[in-house]
């Protein structure tokens, strides 16, 4: 009852409230100061004269001071250390002005201070400090008890596995918000150094694997885990030890995907096949890519694809003057150009001048291109924009060509008239030993970017990588529109392997080999050990809540035209040698690897694009990239890509 009324009574103070307060108090501070002095025996007969006028005084000036410097101008509900340190301050500032009156009026033997004793003021400062820090500070307390309170009785049971940073993060920001309807009772972390601690009043009660008996024992209704830079190993056994308990699972997104690095509530989501797959983060020279970029003006090419719009959203936090959104479709465009636009006032608390320049082009246009660079004079270039559905591509040849192979030479033609410092090429690990025609097209595209450095000593290089998960027309979203529609999900085969990345992974790796090379060289990302698709496919039914081959069949159907088993990442010839970051290799030898008569044999392709005749592109595809061998053994199936 009387907890309840201190609740009410406590949350509807206000400032005048406390002034109040703070009159009654500090009217009898220096009297409680000289208690404690003479160790409680005080003659009032001796010192009533000068603890009248002392404490007048002294109530006068901690006023004056206290209202100056702003003490009743905040809300103590919400207060913080910031509140705290304000505190500090004026009460600090409170006592020297007091020190200075009492010397005074000591030596001058005014009201007969010259009987008080000398460290009277420090002793009435402490108590000064307790009272004013005390009736602020208790609302905040009150305010906190009762947020608490509210989360016990009606929020869900939540167990956080990890207890560092982000953990402690997502903890504070659910007792912070009991509207959240988030009750955090328990922490499990690795680091058993930490069992028994409480952090933030919240235990923690063991490892992973107590899990289920923390589960049990404090009735936990759902489980987030907060460990964005566990690998994908780690979560993969945290995964599988909750679907066992049958409790609710979720987790916060990876470091590559926490963009401004701060982890909040709205961050937290179901856990995706990203996260199972996740690797160790890598160390990145972030400041780097940021003076690369700071104050530049910006181009990217297919800015509306996976690649494209995360290399915008990574690009933004640099800083360019200007970043230049090129593409051919105009509702993906203007998707990202929203968010940039919804996200560019404000990035790690600094206010980013950015302009965002959108652009609807299609690369095989030169003169519509020529009049974009004579306008805007981009100095780095990212070229993301092509088309990269493989067995699409087999039957629509000329368009691959005519894109992925002519829209190239057009951007390095133009790169080459307007003086771009800098181009940078997204490549694919299906330009190795290709067997699809898309996959020669990107070779020929690699030949284009690494003759023009070399004959003209540009920086323009490539950037070689494997697939990426959650692009669009990923075999992961066919597998979950699959299981959504009930199975079978389907595979080409099931010996097929594929090296995977994250997009903003991928895009951070792209941008730290940006600012290695000097030109002409081929970098290739460090994609892991290859995953098979069968077991990709298993753990996509399993996180969407089926059991395989019980609830979702899996079925192989046979390889499509073009596709390979096993995807490569190197020529044979090629010479790699490590960089300064170790997730990325050099290719230094690679514009060695263009054949004779390049631009002539490259004029022949180009100009038999539109003959539509599949056999003569391949022909010249083939005097082009050597390597190339045109899969001609080739059965129905699903795309992987």
């Amino acid at each position: 009852m009387l907890e309840k009324f201190l609740n009410k009574t406590l949350l509807k103070l206000r400032n005048r409230h406390l002034l109040v307060i703070d009159i009654l108090l500090l009217l009898i501070s220096p009297f409680l100061a000289l208690l404690i002095r003479l160790d409680g025996q005080v003659d009032l007969a001796y010192y009533n004269v000068a603890l009248i006028y002392s404490s007048v005084i002294f109530l006068g000036s901690n006023l004056f001071i206290f209202y100056r410097l702003g003490l009743y101008k905040r809300y103590w509900n919400s207060a913080s250390v910031d509140e705290l340190a304000k505190i500090i301050y004026i009460v600090f500032f409170a006592i020297l002005v007091e020190i200075v009156i009492f010397v005074l009026f000591y030596n001058l033997s005014w009201f007969d201070f010259d009987r008080l004793p000398q460290s009277l003021p420090l002793l009435d400062g402490i108590f000064k400090f307790i009272i004013v820090a005390s009736s602020r500070f208790s609302i905040r307390l009150f305010e906190r008890l009762n947020e608490r309170r509210k989360i016990s009785y009606h929020g869900e049971r939540v167990l956080v596995v990890g207890s560092g940073k982000s953990g402690t993060s997502i903890v504070q920001e659910m007792q912070r918000n009991p509207q959240l309807g988030l009750n955090p009772v328990a922490f499990v972390d690795d680091d058993t150094e930490k069992r028994g601690l409480k952090i933030r009043g919240v235990p923690v009660m063991g490892t992973r694997n107590s899990i289920p008996e923390v589960i049990t024992k404090m009735d936990i209704n759902k489980v987030i885990i907060a460990m964005p830079t566990a690998p994908g190993s780690d979560i993969r056994d945290i995964v599988s030890i909750c679907r066992n308990t049958g409790v609710q699972t979720r987790t916060i997104p990876g470091i590559y995907e926490i963009l401004d690095d701060k982890v909040r509530i709205e961050s937290i989501r179901q856990v995706q096949i990203e996260d199972l797959l996740r690797r160790e983060p890598v160390k990145t020279d972030i400041k780097k890519v940021e003076d690369f970029l700071k104050g530049k003006k910006v181009l990217v090419t297919g800015s509306g694809g996976s690649i494209g719009s995360e290399l915008c959203r990574q690009i933004i936090k640099c800083n360019p003057s200007e970043i230049i959104l090129l593409g051919q479709g105009e509702n993906s465009i203007f998707d990202i150009d929203y968010e940039l636009r919804k996200r560019i006032s404000i990035v790690n608390g600094k206010q980013l001048l950015t302009n965002i320049k959108t652009i609807i082009a299609n690369i095989r246009s030169y003169d519509r291109l020529d009049k974009i660079f004579e306008e805007y004079s981009p100095d780095i270039i990212f070229h993301a924009a092509a088309h990269k559905h493989v067995p699409i591509m087999e039957s629509n040849s000329c368009e691959a060509i005519s894109n992925n192979v002519k829209g190239t030479q057009n951007l390095i033609d133009l790169s080459l008239k307007h003086n771009v410092d800098h181009f940078v090429f997204i490549s694919t690990d299906k330009a190795v030993n290709p067997s699809s025609i898309m996959g020669a097209s990107k070779r020929v595209a690699e030949m284009i970017v690494l003759n023009a450095a070399r004959e003209h000593r540009k920086n323009f290089s490539t950037v070689r990588f494997g697939n990426v998960l959650g692009s669009r027309g990923s075999v992961v979203l066919t597998f979950k529109r699959q299981i959504s529609e009930g199975g079978p999900v389907t595979i080409t085969h099931p010996d097929i392997q594929r090296y995977f990345m994250t997009i903003p992974e991928a895009v951070q790796l792209v941008l730290q080999a940006s600012v290695i090379g000097n030109g002409g060289e081929i970098f290739v990302l460090d994609m892991g050990k290859p995953i098979k698709i069968i077991d990709l496919a298993k753990d996509i039914i399993r996180l969407s809540g089926y059991e395989v081959d019980k609830d979702i069949k899996i079925i192989s159907t046979g390889l499509r035209p073009g596709e390979k088993l096993y995807e490569e990442l190197f020529i044979p010839g090629e010479l790699y040698e490590k960089t300064i970051h170790e997730k990325i290799l050099i290719a230094t030898n690679a514009s060695q690897f263009i054949p004779e008569n390049f631009s002539g044999n490259l004029e022949l392709l180009i100009n038999k694009r539109y003959d539509n005749d599949k056999e003569l592109i391949k022909s010249h595809l083939k005097i082009l990239v050597p390597e190339y061998i045109p899969d001609v053994d080739i059965h129905s199936g699903v795309s992987i890509i």
